[in-house]
């Protein structure tokens, strides 16, 4: 006979961690996570994130509860706005165009804080203040910026070491090594899945399967037939094992398909990182997110991107894809030393990536060329002119102050000279020695097409008939329809967890 589970979930990142979770909660006896890496690659794409959340809140009062990193004399210190449902949604609705499916942002927006307190009370998630990533300090105060201001501590290595214990305790069954090959199918319902396990195919039978193995971004074939051909050049930044199974065992009993297939999230990233996949000891440490501060410039020696129009945690995602596009696939990010010491650490330090440093523009430039600048001449002048029209704003505005906590209006724009790709804030002279420079790629995240789903139950939708099939769910990257475009920062885990228990909850219904 078969094994015989009430919930199947396939994927042990962080949303199949929550459904798998959210089906013992709600009653489920026997729950089975299957995992198609080896045990030494548990936890998916969650693991190499920051662990960044983004909720709806009520300001610090509304999240000390919750958080393990602030005390009451630091909290004094603090300054956080609320951010509001509406905020969230026209976060998502404004980086996607538009474009983004009403029904499935509107049940992230409206699920995530009580997720939050889930995953903070229930898994026991340890969630910090993200000082690091979300705030400077800025006059004696932790000034918080961007929406998003909620990590955990050790980033996703944390999370999934949180979600490990947590499904141990449940006495959720992990099988890893397990690729899931098949959903079985009677009468338009789930009956099962079909796994290989130690080689061979093993038949579970389960009323409720859940998806939630990822998109297909760690396939360099299914990125260049969506994304385009040169998208086979672009960094892994996680698992390597996520190659849209979960799509085509979907198509295969008829889902829908459903958002947008032609673009994903991606980052600045080092280039010197490995090719197919993730670091697990430096992780997210090979993001390099510390534009908005400086200059990004190509092999030809040109700008390409306005590095000041949004926060960083607005922007990230569709600048990883404007480095893919220049020449050779990398820029380099240039500072100087007024704004060096600003720089993560953990991005930034010693012993993290490869600096480049010198003296003066013209030595920069010499010592880029032996990384890949094609055009000194290009990255002297482009420095110059960049310079030139940051003293020109000054002369202009001389009351108006720095300030990388909000956006300052300190530009390139001014009556007298505007450059044709501005910088809108955070612009400041690049000329005081010494200055570094590093050299980044395109790394890919997670792909944004993905299934159709009833954004109540998370069930997945039949393409014949519109409707839910009975049985099969879905859950984080694999869910289609939230992003488009663009992506705002710290969403993704925050949808993981929001679908993974309605999906969890749902499935339980069926056992």
């Amino acid at each position: 006979m078969s094994p015989t589970f009430d919930c199947v979930v396939v994927g042990s990142g962080h949303a199949g961690s929550c459904a798998a979770l959210s089906a013992v909660e709600a009653g489920c006896k026997r729950v089975l996570l299957v995992e198609k890496g080896p045990r030494e690659w548990v936890g998916g794409n969650g693991y190499f994130t920051a662990g960044a959340h983004r909720t709806v809140h009520d300001g610090l009062e509304d999240l000390l509860p919750i958080v393990r990193n602030v005390g009451a004399e630091a909290a004094s210190t603090i300054d956080m706005d609320s951010y509001s449902a509406e905020e969230f949604t026209a976060d998502i609705m404004r980086l996607g165009d538009g474009q983004s499916d009403p029904g499935v942002v509107k049940a992230v927006v409206d699920g995530s804080r009580d997720a939050i307190g889930w995953l903070a009370g229930h898994v026991h998630v340890p969630f910090v203040l993200s000082f690091n990533r979300q705030a400077y300090l800025v006059d004696g105060r932790q000034k918080f910026w961007g929406g998003m201001v909620l990590g955990v501590e050790n980033g996703g290595k944390g999370l999934i070491a949180a979600h490990q214990r947590a499904l141990e305790i449940a006495g959720v069954e992990v099988w890893f090594d397990c690729p899931a090959v098949e959903l079985r199918v009677a009468d338009g319902s789930i009956t099962g899945l079909a796994v290989l396990r130690n080689g061979e195919r093993t038949l579970l039978s389960s009323p409720a399967v859940v998806l939630a193995s990822g998109g297909f971004e760690a396939s360099a074939e299914l990125r260049a037939a969506h994304l385009g051909t040169h998208w086979s050049q672009a960094k892994v930044r996680g698992t390597p094992y996520n190659t849209g199974d979960g799509l085509a065992l979907a198509q295969a009993v008829g889902a829908k398909l459903t958002g947008d297939f032609g673009h994903c999230h991606s980052t600045c990233w080092d280039a010197d990182a490995p090719a197919d996949h993730g670091d697990r000891m430096l992780s997210n440490q090979y993001t390099k997110s510390g534009y908005p501060l400086g200059l990004m410039v190509n092999a030809h020696g040109r700008r390409f991107v306005d590095e000041g129009l949004d926060f960083r945690n607005y922007t990230y995602a569709k600048f990883g894809r404007e480095i893919l596009r220049q020449p050779s696939g990398f820029a380099f990010q240039v500072w100087d030393s007024r704004v060096i010491d600003w720089l993560r650490a953990e991005e930034y330090g010693d012993g993290i990536v490869e600096k480049v440093w010198a003296q003066n523009i013209e030595e920069l430039a010499e010592f880029l060329a032996k990384k890949g600048l094609e055009n000194r001449a290009a990255f002297v002048d482009t420095l110059q002119e960049y310079n030139n029209a940051v003293r020109a704003f000054q002369l202009e505005h001389p009351d108006q102050k720095w300030d990388p906590a909000v956006k300052d209006g300190l530009s390139t724009q001014s009556s007298n000279v505007a450059m044709e790709l501005p910088k809108s804030n955070w612009a400041q002279p690049i000329d005081q020695a010494p200055f570094l420079a590093v050299k980044v790629t395109c790394g890919i995240t997670f792909t944004f097409g993905g299934l159709a789903i009833d954004p109540d139950t998370a069930g997945v939708i039949s393409e014949s008939t519109g409707q839910p099939i009975k049985g099969l769910f879905c859950t984080g990257e694999l869910v289609g329809g939230l992003f488009h475009g663009n992506y705002p920062g710290g969403s993704g885990l925050t949808a993981g967890a929001v679908f993974g228990r309605k999906a969890g909850r749902h499935a339980s219904k069926l056992s």
